[in-house]
C-alpha cells in the first residue's frame, strides 16, 4: 500500500461523495481515502496531496483529465476561495442527487435502517434564499466571508446566496466608514471599530434589517451613516448598533442600540406573523423551511385530534404550524426568553390552541405526568449535535405513539435513530428538504413509532 505524502501527485479517479460535497479518491493501489473539494464522482484528477493526518487525507485538484457531465462553470467569481458554498461547481440536479444519497448513507451506514428515503424537496430556485448574512470586513474596509477553516476575509461584490439589498447596505456602510476614517476592527490588536455587518431581509416584504456590529460608537458621524444608508438602501427599515467588545469570535453580544427605525422586523412563516430582533432564531430560508415543517406536521398531527409535545420549541415557530393541524400543542424549551417570545407570537396570531412550558425534556415530561397527558406525538428540531442519550431515554418513557424528528445533520441523526430503535421505536416515514442550495447541508424529518404503543 503506498504511503501517501505531502505534495505528491497522483492520478486518479473520484469514487464518491464526502459528507461536505468533496469527492472521494483513493490513489495509488486504491488504499486510503482523499477528499478532493471541487471533484465530482466519475471524474479523473491530478491530486496534489496538501495534507495528510492520522484520521484523514487532503487533496487539491490539479487538474481535471475527465469532468464530469453535471460539471458546470461556477457563476461566482469568489467560488470557491469564499467558504460560503461547496457546489457551486455542480449543476443543481447532480446536487439534489448527492444530497438524497448522503441522507440515505448516513442512514444505512451509521444507523442501521432499512428505510429508504426518495424524497427531497428541493428549491424552486437555489439563487438568493438566504435572509441572513453576516459579512465581516478587511482591513481595507471591503465587505465579504471567511475562506474556509480561516478568518482570511474574501471581499466579495455580490453574493448569490444573499438579497442583493443585502449586499447594496453591506457596501454602503464599509465605504462610508472608508471615506470617513474610520477603521475596521483587528481581531490580534482589539483595535478599531468595525467588526460585522449584520442583515436580516423579511422574505414577505424584503425589507432590510442593518445590525453594525463595533467595537463603540459612530460618534459624530452616526447621522450622517444613517442618511447615507437610507438614501443607496430603501429597502432598510431599521439600522442596530450592536457594541461587542469582548475578544471572542461571537458575532452578537453586548448591547443593542437602535440608531434609527424600527428595532424589529416582522415577517411570515406558514401563515404566522413573526417579529424578529437580531439575536432571535429565525429559519434562514424560510421558503423551504414551509416545506420542512408542513412535512413534519403531516407525520405529527394526521388525523388532527392529537395532542403533541414540541420539544426544543424556541420562539414557537413549528409549534404553531402545529396548533393548525392539531387539537393542541405543548412546547417546551430551557431558554426563558425564547419561551417568552413564543408566548408572544402565540398571541400576536390569535393561537390559543397552544401551551408553552419553560423547561427541559425532563421536567415537561414530569409536568404532564402529574397533569395526566399523554402526547400522542413528540417533536424534536435538536441543534446540530443532535439529541443526548438521556432525553431519547425520556422521550422513550412518555410513550407517544410517534416521534417526529427534524434534522439538520443526518449523520447525527442517524446515531439517534439507532439508540431509538433499540428502545422500540423504529423509523417509518422519511423525507429531505435542501435548505442550503449550493452547500453541503440537508435537513430531513423522520417519523418513528412503535408496535408496544399503539
Amino acid at each position: 500500500m503506498d504511503i501517501l505524502k505531502k505534495n505528491q501527485i497522483y492520478t486518479a479517479d473520484i469514487v464518491g461523495w464526502a459528507h461536505d460535497g468533496a469527492g472521494v479518491a483513493r490513489p495509488g493501489d486504491g488504499g486510503r481515502a482523499v477528499f478532493v473539494p471541487g471533484a465530482i464522482p466519475g471524474e479523473r484528477w491530478e491530486i496534489r496531496i496538501v495534507k495528510v493526518t492520522s484520521g484523514a487525507v487532503y487533496g487539491r485538484g490539479e487538474r481535471c483529465l475527465l469532468p464530469s457531465p453535471d460539471r458546470i462553470e461556477p457563476d461566482c467569481p469568489a467560488y470557491p476561495r469564499c467558504g460560503g458554498c461547496a457546489l457551486r461547481h455542480l449543476n443543481y440536479e447532480a446536487e439534489q442527487r448527492f444530497k438524497l444519497q448522503r441522507v440515505n448513507d448516513a442512514f444505512h451506514r451509521i444507523g442501521g435502517l432499512a428505510l429508504e428515503v426518495t424524497e427531497l424537496a428541493g428549491a424552486d430556485s437555489p439563487l438568493c434564499y438566504r435572509n441572513k448574512a453576516i459579512y465581516a470586513v478587511t482591513p481595507d474596509l471591503r465587505p465579504g466571508f471567511y475562506r474556509p477553516r480561516s478568518h482570511d476575509v474574501i471581499p466579495i461584490d455580490r453574493c448569490l446566496l444573499q438579497c442583493a439589498a443585502s449586499d447594496r447596505a453591506a457596501w454602503t456602510v464599509c465605504d462610508f466608514l472608508r471615506a470617513h476614517s474610520l477603521p475596521a476592527y483587528d481581531e490580534a490588536t482589539g483595535k478599531g471599530l468595525l467588526r460585522h455587518i449584520f442583515t436580516r431581509t423579511a422574505a414577505s416584504t424584503g425589507e432590510v434589517q442593518l445590525t453594525l456590529v463595533a467595537a463603540g460608537g459612530f460618534g459624530a458621524h452616526t447621522a450622517a451613516l444613517v442618511e447615507a444608508v437610507r438614501a443607496a438602501c430603501p429597502e432598510v427599515g431599521g439600522i442596530l448598533l450592536n457594541v461587542n467588545r469582548s475578544r471572542g469570535n461571537t458575532v452578537l453580544t453586548g448591547d443593542f442600540h437602535t440608531l434609527w427605525g424600527s428595532p424589529t422586523l416582522t415577517d411570515t412563516l406558514c401563515g404566522n406573523r413573526f417579529v424578529l430582533s437580531p439575536d432571535s432564531f429565525y429559519q434562514v430560508n424560510p421558503i423551504q423551511a414551509e416545506k420542512l415543517y408542513q412535512r413534519a406536521v403531516e407525520l405529527a398531527a394526521p388525523a388532527g385530534t392529537e395532542l403533541v409535545l414540541d420539544l426544543y420549541c424556541g420562539a414557537g415557530t413549528i409549534t404553531l404550524c402545529l396548533a393548525r393541524s392539531a387539537k393542541r400543542v405543548i412546547g417546551a424549551e430551557i431558554v426563558s426568553a425564547a419561551v417568552k417570545n413564543a408566548r408572544d407570537n402565540a398571541e400576536r396570531n390569535g393561537v390559543d390552541n397552544v401551551e408553552f412550558l419553560c423547561a427541559d425534556a425532563a421536567e415537561a415530561a414530569e409536568t404532564l405526568r402529574l397533569r395526566g397527558e399523554q402526547p400522542e406525538a413528540i417533536v424534536v428540531d435538536p441543534p446540530r449535535k443532535g439529541l443526548t442519550e438521556a432525553l431519547i431515554r425520556t422521550i422513550s418513557s412518555m410513550r407517544p405513539r410517534r416521534v417526529v424528528y427534524v434534522s439538520c445533520d443526518c449523520a447525527t441523526q442517524a446515531r439517534d435513530l439507532r439508540l431509538f430503535a433499540a428502545l422500540g421505536y423504529h423509523a417509518e416515514r422519511a423525507a429531505a428538504v435542501d435548505m442550503f442550495p449550493r452547500t453541503g447541508h440537508v435537513e430531513t424529518v423522520i417519523s418513528l413509532s412503535s408496535p408496544d404503543f399503539p
